[in-house]
């Protein structure tokens, strides 16, 4: 189920990245400094694993696909922590919830300059999600929103606009397995982008229309009953 490769595990056959959340954040500030100075050649993706990721991986042959296209996967998933703790010498360092890493995100961006586009979700809670982080986090640049409802005409359009608003971190919060499906369609049009990050959900979460899980639950890896609940 899981074995050992350098700075990654190989979790349910996922190659997974072994980072604490504060690196993957200077990871992302690192890779934005590159882009802005061309030593990137285009952005690396990110994508989450957890256990319906696991399943749809080996299900899906276009998903599976996709994942192993992203440059880097993360551990999205309480439940992949504690089999590494107890298979693994070395295990995961902690669980890289999207709903928590976007605030080590946004706080390392607002100290370094870092711009944010979020596109998903229904209309407006994009818009939403980003009052609330530059509210908590002044000095959060999120220089361009958009819902995730259009069709594959328009994605040019979109990637026209990202890139002009000198994007750095492309969210993409559209639900899996799209978000991976346009991350890696959106690769190749995005020069200049440091990062598209996949986020599923994040937005309803941070814009408050949608709560979390209560923390011991998240520590028991329970939060997938929460949402099923």
């Amino acid at each position: 189920l899981i074995r050992m490769d350098i700075d990654h595990l190989i979790v349910g056959g996922v190659r997974t990245i072994n980072l604490s959340r504060i690196a993957l954040a200077r990871m992302m500030v690192m890779d934005s400094d590159m882009a802005r100075r061309g030593k990137l050649a285009r952005p690396r993706v990110l994508v989450a694993s957890n256990g319906s990721v696991i399943a749809r991986y080996h299900s899906n042959a276009q998903f599976r696909a996709d994942v192993k296209n992203a440059d880097l996967v993360d551990a999205d998933g309480m439940p992949l922590v504690i089999a590494s703790r107890l298979l693994c010498r070395k295990p995961l360092v902690e669980r890289i919830a999207t709903t928590d890493f976007i605030h080590d995100a946004a706080s390392a961006a607002a100290e370094a300059a870092v711009r944010f586009y979020f596109l998903g979700g229904r209309a407006g809670v994009a818009r939403r999600a980003a009052d609330a982080l530059t509210g908590k986090h002044p000095g959060l640049q999120v220089v361009g929103v958009r819902h995730g409802y259009f069709s594959s005409s328009e994605e040019d359009e979109i990637c026209t606009d990202i890139l002009a608003r000198k994007t750095d971190v492309l969210w993409i919060g559209m639900g899996s397995p799209s978000q991976e499906a346009l991350a890696i369609r959106f690769r190749e049009k995005l020069p200049g982008v440091a990062w598209i990050r996949t986020c599923g959900g994040l937005f309803d979460h941070v814009s408050g229309a949608v709560p979390r899980a209560g923390q011991w639950m998240q520590a028991m890896g329970l939060e997938w009953l929460h949402r099923t609940l």
